[in-house]
């Protein structure tokens, strides 16, 4: 470890995250046309020093001096006496100047007309400001369930990256208050470099099209693959019909939503219990609901492996209800009884409020009994 090292960590001073992708190349491409003006500027002030040197006898600071003021036409004052020859020379320098300085604008309002530097500055910023997420979402494709799945992500603060080939994407996320955003075709190595998918928690594709969708699933695994990436990524996708279903589940989904179904299984709990209508939004959906629900995974070394749920107490010491327990084979058990066995693998379906959720993945976490029994 070298000095500096040391001291950046003595300090405990970390760097800043860089973008996977870099868009170096493309803005030196824009610079190049800066080269001209430039080597023009520093042209006409060598040529404006050495004509006072010549002409004036002045010395090199004197002259360098005298030329900035010619060539700035601010007129500050002569450092000097100017005799004939460096007048005539002052007034040929100001015209040079002027030609060129007109010329080297013109150039450089070109350059910025045209919008491809800009350009390439905001999309370097926000590769920067991706590059500082972590378990965030790709969300891939803009329609109306982006805008939607969006919102609920800003009011339950989940960071989340929108991406899509839509040139007017700037202006929709500046619509729909898309904090990261990149225009590039989701399912390229690009996009995935762009959007820091290597950080990433998951993604999700909601195309209308489900050759998109399929294509954004297999890059995404074959992209996982590559990386070694230990836990794999959760992908959510969306489908019309029970086929696409299956299809997008085999090829590696995590979950597919089909809007069809969802909307006839809420209208028909709502015909069969119409005073349950706005519970899920209510207690779910809504921003700072007191009731929350997660599934927690027993880890392997979890004390409450082959345990009884009733000998757990996990309702006594933290609040939080168990109402599903899912095991190795994906089997579920919804308002398991105090009997079942809890197994290696298991997922707990714990409602509660958030803070005894914490409680209660805390506690299936550790390795040993919790002193809180000796109270229970």
């Amino acid at each position: 470890m070298s000095l500096l090292q040391k001291i950046k960590k003595f300090l405990n001073w970390s760097e800043t995250p860089k973008p996977q992708y870099s868009l170096d190349d493309e803005l030196y491409q824009q610079l190049k046309y800066f080269r001209l003006p430039l080597i023009f500027v520093v042209s006409m002030m060598l040529f404006g020093a050495l004509g006072y040197i010549f002409t004036t006898n002045f010395s090199l600071i004197d002259a360098i001096y005298q030329a900035g003021m010619t060539f700035t036409t601010v007129g500050f004052t002569e450092v000097g006496h100017i005799n004939t020859a460096g007048r005539l020379f002052t007034i040929t320098f100001i015209l040079m100047g002027f030609g060129l300085f007109t010329f080297s604008m013109g150039l450089v309002i070109e350059v910025l007309k045209k919008g491809t530097l800009i350009k390439i500055l905001k999309e370097r910023n926000m590769l920067y400001k991706i590059a500082r997420l972590k378990n965030h979402f790709v969300i891939c494709y803009h329609n109306n369930y982006t805008i939607e799945l969006t919102r609920q992500f800003r009011e339950n603060h989940i960071p989340f990256v929108v991406v899509d080939n839509k040139e007017n994407l700037e202006e929709l996320a500046e619509t729909y208050k898309y904090p990261y955003y990149i225009v590039d075709e989701p399912h390229t190595q690009n996009a995935l470099l762009k959007t820091h998918l290597s950080s990433a928690k998951g993604l999700i594709t909601l195309s209308p099209n489900i050759a998109d969708n399929i294509a954004m699933i297999a890059t995404v695994r074959l992209y996982e693959k590559e990386l070694g990436r230990i836990k794999p990524y959760f992908i959510m996708t969306n489908s019309d019909n029970e086929d696409d279903t299956e299809k997008l589940q085999k090829l590696g989904a995590n979950s597919v939503v089909s809007p069809a179904k969802l909307v006839a299984q809420r209208l028909s709990a709502v015909s069969v219990r119409p005073d349950m209508e706005n519970m899920l939004e209510q207690f779910l959906y809504k921003k700072d609901s007191p009731i929350d629900i997660e599934e927690i995974k027993v880890p392997e070394l979890s004390w409450l492996r082959f345990k009884r749920l009733k000998e757990t107490h996990l309702r006594d010491i933290t609040n939080a209800d168990v109402v599903g327990i899912r095991d190795q084979n994906n089997k579920f058990t919804p308002m398991p009884k105090g009997d079942t066995l809890i197994g290696t693998g298991s997922k707990l379906l714990v409602i509660g409020t958030a803070e005894s959720i914490r409680a209660t993945k805390k506690l299936i976490f550790s390795k040993h009994k919790p002193e809180e029994f000796k109270y229970v």
